[in-house]
């Protein structure tokens, strides 16, 4: 092994697309295996790699990791995206815990029945534009920085960016009545290791299609 992060998921983005995000935005290379069977899915479950018998699974610094927020809680404070003190690491988890809250309707909405898609669409547009944005929107004025917390890059920051893009593919004039998230945005995408995850040919995946769905479905059906 490399040493490299080792990280086994389908070959999209689904619950995996954060902690590619995160390591990439703390310059970190890693490695990827693709999930294609259910065989190969049991496989490691039965071999003990999966703790409760689900992936996100990263093997890194002789652990192997499953469930996504503990993943990404340790990579934050290896590479120093976890704040300074307990206070800013409150900070930082509350509001990651809100935007995964609305990720989550994201990494849901390929697998809406297709006369629901219309209406969870609406709502991830309502939820953004009413519940999410304005929180950032806010911070970001009345303290006047560049980032969430402490005017130092974070895991929050990382989040954040990953939610605007996912949410802009779906409603591209999102971000319209929110000038200090459309600053933010730019700056974090010229933050050379984000930039860098921008480019095509980076380890980032598209947007989830009819194949990845399908994948999913048969990889993981009862």
């Amino acid at each position: 092994m490399s040493g490299k992060p080792r990280l086994t998921y389908l070959n999209g983005r689904g619950r995996m697309e954060s902690i590619r995000w995160l390591l990439a935005a703390a310059g970190v290379e890693f490695e990827e295996v693709y999930l294609e069977t259910k065989e190969q899915y049991e496989k490691l479950i039965k071999d003990g790699f999966l703790l409760f018998q689900q992936v996100p699974l990263v093997e890194i610094d002789g652990m192997k990791m499953v469930q996504t927020r503990a993943i990404m809680s340790y990579i934050a404070g290896k590479y120093n995206l976890h704040g300074k003190d307990l206070k800013e690491r409150a900070l930082i988890d509350m509001y990651v815990e809100g935007i995964s809250d609305l990720m989550q309707m994201i990494l849901m909405f390929p697998f809406s029945p297709p006369d629901a898609k219309e209406k969870n669409l609406e709502s991830i547009k309502e939820r953004a534009t009413n519940r999410y944005f304005p929180v950032f929107e806010k911070v970001l004025k009345q303290h006047g920085q560049d980032f969430l917390v402490g005017n130092k890059f974070s895991w929050a920051d990382v989040q954040l960016m990953e939610a605007i893009l996912a949410v802009e593919e779906k409603v591209p004039a999102v971000l319209s009545g929110f000038p200090q998230l459309q600053v933010f945005k730019t700056k974090m995408s010229n933050m050379p290791t984000i930039k860098k995850f921008l480019q095509p040919g980076s380890p980032r995946k598209p947007p989830p299609d009819a194949h990845y769905v399908e994948t999913v479905l048969k990889v993981f059906k009862k």
